[in-house]
């Protein structure tokens, strides 16, 4: 583990197991560096009017770039971050210290066993964005744990995945199953060149119980405005793209992909 300076003087990148894991700007922590990143900062803009409050579970903490940037944009927020790695979180709690007031809770837990101590309907918003040894937890893949997910979320809330695969998508068809069953709308962001077979890299996944048009629209409009523009699948092409597939269960979850460095 490291936390060393990255391009500002204010910023630091947090790099686990070899890679470039996360980059915080102390003095602007609005901006978000890397792409996947960026691309979860426009669905938390797209649910929700500027300025307004929400409630959101992270599962995965790492340096708590989006933590930071949510309590930036939406002072009041409620935020809960689950990351099971407690000498990381201390080591960020040090060095990356965060403002005082931030409304950022850190509970030292995985995925499966912090969820499972929220409230029914308690979030608006649940973004999972973990990883082990470079690859998503395998006990987050199985749909019992989309289940738990689409438990604590408000009627009108939302699901945000990053899936790390390559076309032709093996793993994330099978994950997209899972969450299909409990959160049926479901609308991906990619980069072209993954989309098109190139390259690994990765698919943010947004899912929710009602139709997804108007996220998609407003994400549509984001990836136009995007220093890095990327695609947006609507239900239509994202059933096209990433249907298919057997959810997985307890029995076979495996992890997905070694991710590339982030860019």
């Amino acid at each position: 583990m490291e936390i060393v300076p990255a391009d500002r003087p204010d910023a630091f990148l947090l790099r686990l197991d070899g890679m470039d894991q996360s980059v915080v700007d102390l003095a602007d922590p609005r901006r978000l560096v890397f792409e996947y990143v960026r691309r979860i900062g426009d669905v938390i803009d797209a649910g929700a009017p500027p300025g307004e409050p929400v409630r959101i579970l992270h599962v995965g903490g790492a340096a708590l770039t989006l933590p930071r940037y949510v309590a930036a944009t939406r002072p009041r927020s409620a935020q809960i971050v689950l990351e099971p790695d407690a000498e990381l979180v201390e080591r960020v709690r040090a060095e990356l210290p965060l403002p005082a007031r931030s409304g950022i809770k850190i509970r030292v837990a995985d995925g499966r066993t912090g969820i499972a101590g929220v409230r029914d309907g308690a979030v608006d918003l649940v973004v999972v964005d973990a990883f082990a040894d470079g690859r998503m937890p395998a006990d987050l893949t199985p749909a019992v744990f989309w289940q738990e997910v689409a438990r604590v979320l408000a009627p009108h809330g939302h699901l945000v995945a990053n899936l790390v695969d390559r076309a032709p998508f093996p793993h994330a068809r099978r994950v997209l199953s899972g969450i299909r069953e409990h959160l049926p709308e479901l609308v991906t962001t990619a980069e072209p060149a993954t989309l098109r077979g190139r390259r690994q890299g990765n698919l943010v996944v947004v899912a929710g119980r009602l139709p997804g048009d108007g996220i998609a629209a407003a994400l549509q409009g984001a990836a136009a405005r995007s220093g890095a523009p990327y695609r947006v699948l609507d239900a239509a092409a994202t059933s096209d793209t990433l249907g298919g597939g057997r959810p997985f269960t307890d029995a076979d979850a495996m992890p997905g992909p070694a991710p590339e460095r982030a860019r």
